[in-house]
């Protein structure tokens, strides 16, 4: 049986993901994948292409040509690896701007979407995501394709409902 729960759960996320692609390019003026890769690359400095690759769950040649707009862009920059193999991936001070920039504009987005309810609604919706979020989370690969545009500062790992449902797994 299709319950109306499932249904409008669905259009939840139809609508939250395209409210939160149209706030990053206009806030960006990237691609939601390019926008992804940034937020990878800012919340983890350093990173290397497959860490990224992993946040976008696309494939390495994908991922590689992403780094190279972004780096094109002015956006990023990569520098040797510790390894000499690898390289890690920055933030240039302009990609610092743009990311600062359109993770403002998507909390700003959410933050205004959730004022319209009132708090013990915020309140039930925070325990209900949460549980969902643990709910859906697989394994590392997928917890970073689910987090790959939050604000780890926001949702510190210690409290954060996927990084908390991988652990429990273990």
């Amino acid at each position: 049986m299709f319950s109306r729960t499932a249904n409008l759960l669905g259009a939840l996320g139809v609508a939250l993901a395209d409210a939160q692609t149209a706030e990053l390019a206009a806030s960006s003026g990237l691609a939601p994948t390019d926008a992804a890769a940034l937020n990878a690359v800012g919340v983890a400095p350093g990173c290397s292409i497959g860490a990224v690759r992993v946040a976008l769950g696309i494939t390495h040649p994908g991922t590689v040509r992403t780094v190279d707009r972004l780096a094109a862009a002015g956006l990023v920059e990569r520098r040797a690896g510790v390894d000499g193999r690898t390289v890690s991936l920055h933030l240039t001070v302009a990609g610092e701007e743009v990311w600062q920039r359109q993770a403002d504009a998507r909390i700003r987005w959410l933050e205004r979407t959730i004022a319209r309810l009132a708090p013990a609604e915020q309140a039930d919706v925070e325990r209900v995501v949460s549980a969902l979020l643990a709910a859906v989370t697989g394994d590392e690969e997928s917890a970073e394709r689910i987090c790959r545009l939050c604000d780890e500062y926001r949702c510190p790992q210690d409290r954060c409902p996927v990084t908390l449902a991988i652990g429990a797994g273990t």
